[in-house]
């Protein structure tokens, strides 16, 4: 048996904080990352296919409807983090052929060195701004699923979280394809009405789906905003709501209409 990875740690040169890799405490195989001492991913080597995040469980189940299950999809990860969601769709869908794009180089080798991905993952590695690797990619690439996870407060880059962004990732859709972002806001969801607002202008449905009450706008938290290239999926509100976690509220068509700007 291959030995289990310990603690380690790196310096990343781009944001001058420096990553963490150490063991869970409570659950064998799983390890997590934190970057600047925040925790920032979670992955279960011994079971790829749980997630512990429940946002991340919630785009999870984003992509389980995004294609029959089981079949093999192509995706792109916009913010690597430990690659939970890349595991995620190994292990759901063997044979996908994912790109992750990461600014950080750092971060994404020390996450492939401490926590190799499964044996067969197709994964292709861009080191760079988000907005640019979608230019910079081939350009008859097109992904059944593009995630964006790089929103972590109000304070988001002008580049990314704006409307012309989100039409320039809808072109990189298959026509099956649907778009993620996972928007995580503070009380209020200044930054969650926005990104509405904005990936409306880009796709023709559009929903969000959390916990229930972040809808209320109280407490900080996150805020899966998906993107659809026909009209939101008849179906998908009840398939999201019951697949949880619970409770789980999916917010399409007219009753998206009051976080929108």
């Amino acid at each position: 048996m291959a030995e289990r990875p310990g603690a380690a740690s790196r310096f990343l040169r781009t944001t001058g904080q420096h990553a963490a890799i150490e063991p869970d405490a409570f659950t064998e195989g799983a390890y997590v990352l934190s970057i600047g001492g925040a925790e920032q991913s979670h992955v279960n080597l011994a079971e790829p296919g749980e997630i512990f995040y429940e946002y991340l469980r919630r785009i999870g189940h984003v992509v389980d409807l995004a294609a029959p299950a089981g079949e093999p999809i192509s995706a792109l990860h916009l913010g690597a983090g430990a690659l939970t969601l890349a595991r995620y769709i190994q292990a759901t869908r063997p044979g996908s052929v994912q790109y992750a794009v990461e600014l950080e180089r750092e971060l994404l080798d020390f996450v492939l060195q401490q926590l190799p991905m499964p044996a067969g993952t197709e994964l292709h590695t861009v080191i760079g701004d988000a907005r640019d690797a979608l230019s910079e990619l081939p350009g008859d690439l097109r992904f059944d699923v593009v995630i964006l996870d790089i929103f972590s407060g109000p304070e988001a880059p002008e580049h990314i979280a704006c409307a012309a962004f989100y039409t320039e990732a809808a072109a990189r859709l298959t026509p099956r394809g649907v778009l993620v972002v996972n928007v995580g806001d503070e009380p209020g969801l200044t930054l969650v009405r926005s990104q509405v607002a904005a990936l409306r202008q880009a796709m023709d449905g559009v929903a969000a789906f959390a916990e229930s009450g972040m809808f209320a706008g109280r407490y900080p938290g996150n805020i899966i905003l998906t993107g659809t290239q026909g009209a939101w999926p008849a179906g998908w509100t009840d398939a999201l709501t019951a697949r949880g976690p619970h409770p789980a509220t999916v917010l399409a068509g007219v009753d998206l209409d009051a976080l929108s700007d």
